[in-house]
Order: C-alpha cells, then sequence, then structure tokens
C-alpha cells in the first residue's frame, strides 16, 4: 500500500548523513526532522534564519518565537545558530547546504520540478524553493505519484510554471524511489505492497523498471 507521510520522511531520513547540513521545505519534509538516526549529527535548516532544527515541540517544549520556514514551531538543538534570512539565503546560494528535501507539483524526465503555483488557484509565492533547487546539488523531491483525480505527476515535460529545470535527480512518492538518468525515471525501490505494475500504470513519464526492483526497508 501507499506509504503515510511518516513513512515517507523515514525513507528519506536513511539518505542523512553524519554532518550534512539540510533543508527542510514545508510539508512532508518537515517531518524528516523526526526520523534522524540516533547518534547521528546533522544541523536542519530553515531559509527564515535557523539552522540547527530539532524535533517539533511537546506542549511543555514549544515556543511560539520558534517557527520554521512554514510557520510550524519548532524546537533547536544543542549549537544551533540564529541569524537573519538574508544570511540564511547566502548559506543556501553559496552552496553551503549538502541536502535539500522539498515537495513538488510536478517533476519531469529532464530533471525539471514545478512546485510553486497552479494557474487560476491560491499563489503563496515562490518562497526560498528556486534558491534551494538552485543551489544545492543534492536535492529529494518527495510527493505523491500521482493527483487525487488520479493524474500522473511524473511526466515526460512539466505542465506547470517551473521553479528549476534540469536540477532534479532523486524523486520520492508514496509509491516508489525514483532517480532521473537519460532522460527517463529509473525505479530504484518500491513502497511495501505496491506492485511494479502499479507504479508503471501512474508514470506518465518514459519509465525504466530493472530486473529486480528492492521493496523500501523500514525499522
Amino acid at each position: 500500500m501507499a506509504l503515510s507521510r511518516e513513512q515517507m520522511a523515514q525513507r528519506v531520513a536513511q539518505e542523512l548523513r553524519d554532518g550534512y547540513y539540510v533543508n527542510l521545505g514545508i510539508g512532508i519534509p518537515t517531518l524528516v526532522a523526526n526520523f534522524v538516526p540516533d547518534g547521528m549529527e546533522v544541523m536542519l535548516q530553515s531559509e527564515n534564519g535557523l539552522l540547527g532544527m530539532g524535533e517539533f515541540p511537546t506542549e511543555e517544549t514549544m515556543d511560539a518565537d520558534m517557527i520554521n520556514a512554514g510557520k510550524q514551531t519548532v524546537t533547536a538543538v544543542k549549537g544551533a545558530s540564529i541569524f537573519s534570512s538574508a544570511e540564511s539565503f547566502a548559506m543556501i546560494r553559496g552552496g553551503h547546504v549538502d541536502l535539500t528535501v522539498l515537495g513538488a507539483f510536478e517533476v519531469d524526465v529532464m530533471g525539471n520540478i514545478a512546485s510553486w503555483m497552479i494557474p487560476n488557484k491560491l499563489v503563496k509565492g515562490m518562497g526560498g524553493a528556486m534558491d534551494l533547487v538552485a543551489g544545492a546539488e543534492n536535492i529529494i523531491v518527495t510527493m505523491t505519484h500521482a493527483s487525487k483525480s488520479g493524474e500522473s505527476k511524473l511526466l515526460s515535460a512539466c505542465s506547470l510554471p517551473l521553479t528549476g529545470k534540469g536540477c532534479i535527480k532523486k524523486v520520492l512518492t508514496d509509491l516508489a524511489w525514483l532517480e532521473i538518468e537519460d532522460g527517463a525515471f529509473v525505479l530504484k525501490e518500491r513502497a511495501p505492497g505496491v506492485s511494479v505494475e502499479e507504479i508503471q500504470q501512474k508514470t506518465q513519464g518514459k519509465l525504466i523498471i530493472p530486473d529486480h526492483v528492492a521493496e523500501m526497508q523500514f525499522n
């Protein structure tokens, strides 16, 4: 069956490495903070000016003045730093973020990403997404594989306004882990209980299926 939001965050957390500086976007990516492996030191960055985000707070640890870029209350780990958003974006634009995790509406086989607006719907703005996809080498997109109406979000070509061009190589959906290589999605892992056939049916862009596709593992 399809992965839950928490399982998607767990799978992304498996890509963390000791010493990483990581930016977590709004939505599913923020949940990754709750699944950092024990004993691993990573510094989670929020573009509003916080380096060193911790887990989401409990009622006892909540501080209404401590928020992330999505205006959610967060905690800070030992050694955290607070600074202006200008300095935060200088860190992003300077290529000092080791991993960026963000959501998207669409991704295509050329590594293009559309994540900031749907025409004729409420648009909250680009936020930091354009800077993040331009400034990071290592990007993971988290998204549902298809829309609520069943239309694929993994396309031959994005139909929505682009956030970045040719910058995406790794995509985690609620059905699969895919990597973009040579103008195609390559199926690397499938969610537990999800068939290769279902993934193929819900992927509009070119999909390469290796002889063996591993099932995702969770502790």
